[in-house]
């Protein structure tokens, strides 16, 4: 017997089965849809189940965002037998022609467009389920869902909406829309009529808010209708529900402050020093949360907002650059120390033929020159610190002055974006040599050309978040922690980078008459912040009004109380109302006394705000 020849026929008809078994394979899984559509409906016998998002607290306990429970009607195509359309429509409330209008409709969206030639490829499968109604409410799907089972491939699926116990904080909080195509296929998380964080904390926190999706694995019949668990259940698993977030935010602070702007347009953000907690964050005019609670909602509220010649919706104080005026003449006095240009009782004369000024005594110290808000002292202290003799050439010399300016303001976050926990922010502007020689070209600009930036004026431009910051660092002479909303993520704390002291580059035994002239600001004679004062709180602030070339100047104020050991830091900003100490100083005193005492004992100041009229477009 050859048993060579024996060895090489079997390694033949083995390579041979081999070979047919790979064809076979390539024929199912490549050439032959039928074992594609084949796979997918065994997939799609298990359901998913969302669990509901997690829910938010303010710091103080108070429920700030919950769910409310709600139903969509799913249906998957395959499975339907022979609809009775007319007496289906009459069970959902529909006529039968919008029924078929309503199949033809999510079979299109369903489709996308690629990326090459625009053509639009569809991606409808019969195999899978889709929400035929949304958002129905317990009495709605109570109605519909006791006459299912004579409507085979239609089942109720229950899912959850937000609900705001509280009608404030819209810009901070967000809302949730359905996803879309593209987001869908970026995270297998979600499927076909889900929900999505769209803005504000509900987008930044998006992953730790959804939760953890369930599956439930069913048995069908041979008509595909599900009759049993799979396995008694063993393989399904549970949907969990996130843990809460725990917000830096007091409503109640919130909703005050909201009240406060009623009729008014711009912003205020309160912050804890200490900590970098948002405490209050009010964009003016706002809108109620619970407008954009559902598709339905949105589809008629959001048009008639975003129309809104007062913009609701923009978020002012993330993302309005707006000229900070005089309170931005802090970190000129600290940088002028820091540098060495001045000391804390360097005097200059009120010289209003150099730049408009009101009537008051020669500032002798900083302390009197912030009490007093004197514009001529800060142009010579910024023309200081810019132009110190370090270069013969003028022009160089200022080159070399306002790079070491604009350094200083960087690290107090000025001129760049805050790493935040909402979206969205905006970095405002520092300029610097870089910018001015786009403008004049390279040494062709000198104090002369800029002196504008000394009083917070011309090319400079804050956010009201970073005012609010700028007033924290103030309060905690000298550092900061990045302002953010959420406090803790279930016990965790909150993110890593809000465990984060920054420090500006200047020495603290600088702030010490920063803060004097703050205190004297609202306290003393001849303060520009009078209105401010609470009787048993010592506030320290600083007022500005901000030139606006399109109409009235701005009010600001930003202030931080008590002196020693601040529990609050605060920036107000009221669009064309005039001066700061009139309208924004007051309004941040209430929100103090607010927040520090938990009631307003100044009820003819707090009419006085409530009354006020001061938003001009009609």
């Amino acid at each position: 017997m050859n048993f060579d020849n024996r060895k090489y026929v079997i390694i033949i008809f083995v390579a041979l089965i081999g070979v047919v078994y790979i064809l076979r394979l390539f024929q199912m899984q490549v050439v032959d849809d039928q074992w594609k559509v084949r796979a997918q409906e065994i997939a799609e016998k298990r359901r998913y189940i969302t669990p509901p998002r997690a829910v938010m607290f303010d710091r103080n306990g108070k429920k700030v965002v919950s769910n409310k429970a709600y139903y969509n009607l799913m249906f998957v195509e395959k499975d339907i037998e022979d609809l009775d359309t007319i007496a289906f429509a009459k069970l959902v409330g529909m006529t039968p022609e919008e029924v078929k209008k309503r199949f033809i409709e999510i079979r299109e969206r369903e489709g996308y467009f690629t990326r090459k030639d625009g053509k639009k490829i569809p991606n409808y499968q019969p195999v899978r389920p889709y929400p035929f109604l949304k958002e129905l409410t317990a009495d709605e799907i109570a109605m519909i869902a006791p006459h299912l089972d004579k409507y085979p491939g239609f089942y109720e699926q229950v899912t959850s909406m937000r609900d705001y116990p509280y009608a404030g904080g819209a810009n901070i909080l967000g809302y949730l829309a359905e996803t879309n195509r593209e987001e869908i296929e970026k995270d297998k998380f979600y499927r076909s009529g889900d929900n999505i964080g769209k803005a504000g904390i509900e987008k930044y926190y998006e992953k730790e808010l959804r939760g953890q999706k369930g599956v439930h694995y069913i048995v069908t019949s041979a008509l595909n209708n599900a009759i049993e668990s799979y396995a008694g259940g063993k393989y399904d698993t549970m949907a969990i529900q996130a843990p809460s977030l725990k917000l830096g935010m007091d409503i109640e602070l919130q909703v005050y402050g909201e009240l406060l702007m009623k009729n008014k347009m711009g912003c205020i953000v309160a912050i804890e020093p200490s900590s970098g907690e948002i405490l209050a964050m009010v964009s003016a005019p706002s809108y109620d949360p619970n407008l954009f609670v559902g598709k339905s909602n949105i589809a008629k509220n959001y048009p008639i907002l975003v129309n809104d010649p007062k913009k609701p919706l923009f978020p002012r104080p993330l993302q309005a650059e707006y000229p900070p005026g005089s309170i931005f003449k802090l970190t000129q006095a600290l940088i002028g120390m820091q540098e060495g240009v001045i000391d804390e009782n360097a005097s200059f004369p009120c010289t209003q033929s150099m730049v408009g000024c009101h009537s008051h005594p020669q500032a002798t110290s900083i302390s009197k020159a912030i009490q007093m808000s004197c514009n001529p002292y800060f142009y010579y202290v910024t023309r200081k610190i810019i132009q110190q003799g370090k270069k013969k050439n003028i022009f160089a010399d200022a080159e070399i002055g306002l790079g070491k300016w604009e350094e200083y303001l960087h690290s107090f976050g000025l001129g760049m974006k805050l790493d935040s926990d909402i979206a969205a922010i905006r970095p405002g502007l520092i300029p610097g040599p870089k910018f001015y020689d786009k403008w004049y070209g390279h040494h062709a600009w000198a104090f002369s050309t800029i002196r504008s930036v000394s009083i917070g004026q011309g090319e400079v431009k804050l956010t009201p978040l970073q005012m609010a910051n700028l007033s924290a660092i103030m309060a905690n002479r000298g550092w900061y922690i990045t302002p953010h909303v959420v406090k803790s993520i279930g016990d965790n704390g909150p993110l890593s980078q809000f465990n984060v002291v920054h420090k500006t580059l200047i020495d603290p035994k600088y702030y010490p008459p920063v803060v004097e002239g703050m205190r004297m600001a609202v306290n003393e004679a001849g303060g520009t912040a009078r209105r401010a004062k609470i009787e048993g709180i010592t506030v320290c602030g600083k007022t500005g009004t901000a030139q606006n070339p399109h109409g009235e100047d701005h009010s600001v104020f930003i202030a931080f109380a008590p002196m020693d050991n601040p529990k609050i830091a605060i920036s107000v900003f009221i669009e064309n109302a005039g001066f700061g100490g009139t309208w924004a100083a007051p309004i941040a005193s209430l929100m103090i006394e607010k927040y520090l005492t938990g009631e307003v004992k100044d009820k003819e100041k707090e009419k006085r705000i409530l009354d006020a009229v001061l938003d001009n477009i009609k």
